[in-house]
């Protein structure tokens, strides 16, 4: 028995070694990735397998992935593609500060889908991988690479972390046979609240369309976004500057569906609303969800989209891969699949997805511009020249926090 307790440590010393040498072999390996040619990436990648983890709460993305972008991966690169839904993209940031803290180098997820916040606190705690976008033919040729909204990700840098995806935009959603007129500013839209008690709610903080919702708020409010184009610890008299928008959420909030005493705790329950009648008012920061919910029958097909006269806020959303991923080669040919000129049209149909491309469509040839263009983006779809000419640019990740504590102090305990 002494003997065997001898040897065990020797053994497991050993064990340890060879592990740490293999994976800093496979690191360097990987590394080497990010100054490979394109051919090399891709006989790497032949036969991987590519875990895809994302929130899985929409069956049109889900199903766009599964049956348009996975058997097209399988066939032409060789690629498999498993999408692992997630119920929050925060979920995906706790397990990979867990799998960094154990120092995990074998991780499971090979692709994450994340911007904003998300983005910010992935970056800051080192979770991915590297500089890997220069590396995708489809980035360098089809991305407009100094346009601010691919550069920066709620003002952060986005320094080759994260490929663009797709592009979306927050639309308000109406049945124009309850409202024909639909308001076209804040303070319209508080006499349209008014006007019509209880028909109007929006998801309780910290839901993103809810969160969202409130920032239109604050640019109105305020007097415009402009000020808020720098961090938020740079504005001494930040709290003064928001009051304004407490003001205006309480002063509708006895107006509101149930009189504002509960809000539904997710866009989901609010959409649920809308679909029955409840309510005569949903939005969305994807501007082609009504025509999809149409297309499926929940929304009457009396349902349409506006924007404001001032605009509506607009982002980008993007891919990354983790610092620890297993199938780095295939996580690269798979993103650049999902950013070619083909599968971003097909993502910009209502009937798949209805995602905005991040293409820039300046750098598409005639045929694909052409095609482009020719997506019947459902009548429930605003135009694409009068999304793009409303655009309004997104707040840096450190304002969310403070409004979204600011909600629960001064509306939602009120």
């Amino acid at each position: 028995m002494k003997k065997s307790l001898l040897i065990v440590p020797g053994l497991l010393a050993l064990s340890l070694a060879g592990c740490s040498e293999e994976s800093e072999s496979s690191a360097e390996s990987s590394d080497g990735l990010l100054t490979s040619d394109w051919q090399e990436i891709s006989d790497a990648a032949a036969s991987q397998e590519v875990n895809m983890y994302m929130w899985g709460g929409n069956d049109n993305i889900n199903r766009y992935l599964d049956e348009w972008v996975a058997p097209r991966l399988k066939e032409d690169h060789g690629v498999e593609l498993n999408r692992v839904p997630m119920n929050d993209s925060q979920d995906i940031i706790n397990q990979l500060v867990d799998e960094k803290s154990v120092g995990k180098t074998d991780g499971s997820m090979d692709i994450i889908w994340i911007n904003g916040e998300n983005f910010k606190a992935a970056k800051d705690n080192e979770l991915l991988w590297g500089d890997f976008t220069s590396q995708l033919p489809n980035f360098n040729d089809y991305i407009d690479q100094e346009a601010p909204e691919i550069a920066a990700d709620f003002g952060e840098p986005v320094d080759g972390l994260e490929a663009p995806w797709g592009k979306a935009q927050f639309v308000f959603v109406h049945d124009e046979n309850k409202s024909a007129t639909p308001p076209k500013s804040m303070d319209e839209l508080a006499g349209w609240v008014q006007d019509n008690p209880g028909q109007f709610t929006y998801p309780a903080l910290p839901d993103f369309t809810g969160s969202a919702f409130i920032r239109h708020v604050l640019y109105e409010t305020t007097g415009g976004y402009e000020q808020y184009q720098q961090p938020a610890a740079d504005i001494d008299d930040l709290e003064d500057r928001l009051e304004p928008m407490w003001q205006y959420l309480n002063s509708i909030e006895p107006y509101l569906w149930r009189e504002g005493e509960t809000y539904p705790e997710s866009l989901a329950k609010q959409d649920q609303l809308y679909a029955s009648g409840e309510i005569g008012m949903t939005m969305s920061y994807d501007p082609a969800l009504a025509a999809s919910e149409v297309l499926k029958g929940r929304f009457p097909e009396s349902t349409r989209t506006f924007v404001l006269d001032g605009g509506t806020l607009s982002n980008t959303h993007f891919l990354s891969i983790p610092f620890n991923s297993s199938a780095k080669a295939g996580a690269m040919v798979a993103i650049n699949e999902m950013m070619s000129p083909e599968a971003q049209i097909a993502k910009l149909s209502p009937e798949n997805w209805g995602d905005l491309s991040a293409l820039d469509l300046e750098k598409l040839s005639p045929e694909q511009q052409q095609a482009m263009n020719d997506v019947d983006l459902g009548e429930a779809t605003l135009p694409l020249d009068e999304l793009e000419n409303h655009q309004l640019p997104e707040l840096s990740a450190d304002y969310i926090e403070i409004i979204e504590k600011g909600w629960m102090e001064h509306v939602a305990k009120d």
